[in-house]
């Protein structure tokens, strides 16, 4: 409804500009400061104050008395308030609001636009468990392609898997030539990648301690296998895989628990062995731009504004991960619309260059779409090196939230747990619930680009900005469902013009705005922006609840009051699916 409120907006105050002979290139359209009563509201007299040589308030009346409201379902009328051209609803817009957002569980899906889109995230080299520091590109990348979707995209979700550089060829090293026994401690958990990560971390103290003719030999022997994956070595690609899998296998264990699933895990080496890299280098090669300088072939990027050169082949002829990467990324161009990638801010420029080596490549770069993101600490500034074996493990955060969560829970529901008879089970679930919901929306509620520290005072914080003060909200509207059905409340057929309130009407209209947040925050990439759109929604709800009772209310205004709540449900629980954050029934 907001949406479409939006465009008649916007189609009648252009039609009234154009009948003044005023540009109509920027209307100014926006939702109003706090002090102007509006829906919407038109700042364009500020611009045109210079156009026309009149003060703005004059040129605001001048407007809205050109102005039609006529043949318009939302527009129902217009007005000033002081450079403000003012836009306000009809009755039908808050009619439709509630009948649609209490009816369809699927309420703010906007309708398909035809694209498909890749969204890759995480990406994380395959050499052991995923540690905090990595955290955010799970979290904003499945938010991302969540958002994508709702907002009418086929998206896939991809993990670019590096099975091809020299980690992996150190790891497997490593993992073919020591022992059990030469192995430092038990691994930390009982996973796969626990247990091997203790091979690339032996292999890498070995090149650092080993004298440099053992060093030497052991050089040989990783070359050899990078080299092997380079030549398409099928017994050597075998030996890589058997630990990329099994790594990997125990780290997707570790993100479902978030829940951050893919479609498909697309390996490096695939752009390997059909060709598609040496295509690559050879019309690389070929450009203007590729110099041979310093024993390798590089590309100068002076006009892209980069003054480091991007290295594409060694003098051994041989690919690096950059060459791979740009060869993937052609392979995303001929087969999606979009491709959106998640990235940390270590990887800006190394995105830039691949940027421009494309552009150099004859690709479309207008349908690649970087969303960098800076680091997650926790309070102390632990450092993390999978190398090293330092840091705090995504695991290790996920299992301490759920712990604190439960303790949470439980405190807040002594009483209820004596009156309600809930389970172990039932417990457990709203623990992890809350617990898992509170680390992913305290992450994607930031703005990407800038650091932040997981405090867990803030993210568990009831009362406050956090995934609980929102999941409160949707587990007290199904409480609220649940206890107007026993009452035998009907909210099929309801009269919304008992809604006259300003609680009441203020909740229609911030449901009615949830299709058009979509919207911005998807054309934007901005899943924090839903994030925030959920807490003034938590915010607006809550005041409704205090001052408007649907159980007590007389039968047509109490039935009215449970389809917005209804509407409400529905409203929290998709934009919370679109953050990743469980909606608890109950809490």
């Amino acid at each position: 409804m907001f949406r479409q409120f939006r465009e008649e907006v916007e189609t009648a105050l252009s039609a009234a500009l154009s009948s003044l002979d005023l540009p109509t290139d920027d209307l100014g359209v926006e939702e109003p400061p706090e002090d102007v009563p509006a829906t919407l509201a038109s700042s364009v007299a500020f611009r045109l104050a210079g156009v026309v040589g009149a003060p703005p308030p004059k040129i605001a009346n001048d407007i809205a008395d050109e102005l039609s409201i006529e043949g318009y379902d939302y527009l129902g009328a217009v007005d000033t308030q002081g450079p403000y051209v003012n836009f306000h609803v009809t009755d039908r817009y808050y009619d439709d609001t509630l009948e649609d957002a209490a009816d369809d569980t699927d309420y703010g899906h906007l309708p398909s636009t035809g694209d498909s889109v890749v969204v890759e995230h995480t990406s994380a080299n395959p050499t052991g468990p995923v540690h905090v520091g990595r955290t955010r590109n799970p979290v904003i990348g499945d938010a991302v392609a969540n958002l994508l979707e709702f907002a009418g995209n086929d998206v896939e979700r991809h993990y670019y898997v590096n099975d091809a550089g020299r980690q992996m060829a150190l790891f497997t090293w490593a993992y073919e030539t020591f022992d059990e026994a030469d192995l430092d401690g038990e691994p930390e958990r009982d996973r796969i990648e626990y247990d091997l990560v203790r091979y690339y971390r032996k292999g890498n103290a070995y090149l650092e301690e080993a004298d440099a003719a053992d060093a030497e030999a052991a050089e040989a022997k990783i070359t050899a296998i990078l080299q092997g994956l380079e030549e398409g070595d099928e017994e050597v690609y075998a030996r890589v895989e058997n630990v990329v899998d099994q790594v990997l296998g125990g780290m997707r264990e570790c993100l479902e628990r978030l829940p951050a699933e893919f479609d498909e895990f697309v390996k490096e080496t695939r752009f390997m062995f059909d060709g598609q890299t040496r295509d690559v280098a050879d019309r690389l090669k070929e450009t203007e731009n590729a110099v041979y300088e310093e024993d390798a072939w590089q590309l100068e990027l002076d006009d892209y504004g980069f003054e480091k050169n991007l290295v594409f082949l060694r003098s051994d002829d041989t690919s690096l991960y950059t060459t791979r990467d740009l060869a993937h990324h052609e392979w995303k161009f001929d087969n999606y619309d979009r491709a959106v990638t998640v990235l940390g801010e270590d990887h800006k420029l190394q995105a830039g260059q691949l940027r421009a080596a494309l552009d150099i490549l004859g690709n479309d770069v207008d349908k690649l779409e970087n969303v960098i993101y800076s680091w997650v600490n926790l309070p102390g500034g632990e450092t993390m090196s999978t190398r090293e074996g330092t840091g705090v493990m995504l695991d290790d955060l996920l299992d301490e939230a759920i712990a604190r969560a439960r303790e949470e829970v439980e405190m807040r529901m002594e009483d209820r747990i004596r009156d309600d008879d809930l389970t172990e089970a039932d417990i457990e679930r709203i623990a992890r619930q809350v617990g898992i919901g509170a680390v992913r929306y305290d992450i994607v509620s930031k703005q990407p680009a800038k650091a932040i520290t997981f405090e867990w005072d803030q993210a568990l914080n009831f009362e406050a900005q956090s995934a609980p003060y929102i999941q409160y909200v949707h587990a007290r509207c199904c409480g609220i469902v649940n206890e107007a059905d026993a009452a035998g409340i009907d909210a099929s057929d309801v009269d919304p013009s008992v809604l006259d309130t300003q609680a009441e009407r203020d909740l229609l209209r911030v449901i009615a705005r949830f299709p058009a947040a979509i919207e911005v925050a998807a054309d934007d990439l901005e899943p924090h922006a839903i994030a925030t759109f959920a807490r003034e929604f938590a915010e607006v709800f809550n005041k409704f609840y205090r001052e408007c009772s649907v159980l007590d209310a007389e039968p047509e205004v109490g039935a009215a009051r449970l389809a917005l709540v209804k509407a409400s449900r529905n409203t929290v629980a998709n934009a919370l699916s679109i953050l990743g954050v469980e909606a608890p029934n109950s809490m």
